[in-house]
């Protein structure tokens, strides 16, 4: 079927009776959403089987939010759209790489999604497929829906009337944005790592977390640096529909997950640092230590040594015979162990 229909009939149709309502998507499973969209405006809820032939209506868009589909809907979502069979692979198995690719004249592009859930950072998978009149996206783990993205858009028709390129950036846009939290408590995190590291030394566990702090942000920086390579290849894609003001937008979105890099780098050097100067602090204490151990045992080593001469049992040592011999030598010791004290305090090593 051609592009050129026009779907105001078909509203009116549906506004009056003629045409019945298309039952809820979401009763089935693994279907979020799935609507179409003509000027901007929602026409109505559709069913999977329908979304093939009201994407060919002109000015129309079909928007589909999955979420951990079976192999059997995206099979069906890959026949009304004819999207290639390499693409559902990828789609049906998680744990990608973020990529955009082109097949033909659709897209499909894998986006990392980030948040925080009691206390951790917690990763989850878009996979989205975008052509002329439609948009599918394929959630996996623990991601944010796009219930919210999909409401932004719909209370800006005059934005949502540039069709899926706007619906694209919108939902890259939600993504990005979801990074920006992560890294507030992290940075937060690090903040208190790092005071607690100039008041006192930090212990074992907080070492451990220092470490899955930097594990966890370097998990995070793989699923942020590819999606800018993401959003500038698709900058210059010459894709229908997409005129100056949407790719500002994208640009925009570029300097975003910049930032976010940015920031992702600046807390790994932190960390690193802190790490470093933990190490170092620790370092610093076990030489002071050392040193006052090395002290008290220089000053005990000159008694020790003393008496030591005295006990062997000979019986020709003069000092034997002496009668205040026994008041010297404890004269002595106590004399020379003073003045090693005197220089091991000056030297601050006591």
């Amino acid at each position: 079927m051609e592009r050129t229909k026009d779907l105001n009939s078909t509203s009116a149709r549906a506004e009056t009776g003629a045409v019945a309502p298309a039952s809820s998507p979401s009763a089935r499973p693994g279907v979020v959403a799935a609507a179409v969209y003509q000027q901007g405006q929602r026409i109505r809820d559709i069913r999977i089987e329908e979304a093939g032939e009201w994407r060919t209506h002109e000015n129309a868009v079909v928007w589909i939010g999955l979420h951990e589909p079976d192999e059997m809907l995206l099979h069906q979502v890959q026949a009304e759209f004819n999207l290639h069979p390499l693409a559902i692979e990828d789609a049906a198995q998680p744990h990608q790489r973020p990529k955009l690719e082109i097949y033909g004249d659709a897209m499909f592009i894998v986006a990392r999604t980030a948040h925080m859930k009691d206390g951790e950072i917690v990763f989850g998978e878009t996979h989205l497929f975008v052509g002329r009149g439609y948009v599918v996206s394929v959630r996996h783990g623990a991601s944010s829906s796009y219930l919210a993205v999909r409401q932004r858009c719909e209370a800006t028709p005059a934005a949502l009337a540039h069709g899926e390129n706007y619906i694209l950036y919108s939902i890259l846009d939600f993504i990005v944005d979801n990074y920006m939290p992560v890294i507030e408590v992290v940075q937060e995190e690090v903040e208190t790592l790092e005071d607690l590291m100039l008041r006192e030394q930090l212990t074992k566990v907080d070492i451990e977390r220092l470490y899955m702090l930097r594990r966890k942000l370097l998990r995070l920086r793989n699923a942020v640096v590819p999606l800018v390579d993401v959003c500038r290849r698709y900058e210059h894609i010459d894709l229908p529909g997409m005129d100056s003001t949407l790719q500002s937008l994208f640009r925009d979105v570029t300097d975003h997950v910049r930032r976010v890099q940015e920031d992702i780098d600046a807390l790994r050097e932190v960390l690193a640092f802190a790490f470093e100067a933990s190490v170092m602090i620790g370092q610093t204490e076990q030489t002071a230590i050392a040193r006052k151990l090395a002290s008290w045992a220089a000053i005990l080593a000159v008694p020790t040594a003393i008496a030591g001469i005295y006990g062997m049992n000979f019986n020709d040592m003069p000092e034997l015979k002496f009668q205040y011999g026994y008041f010297v030598v404890l004269g002595v010791i106590a004399t020379l162990c003073v003045t090693l004290f005197a220089l091991f305090r000056r030297a601050k090593w006591l």
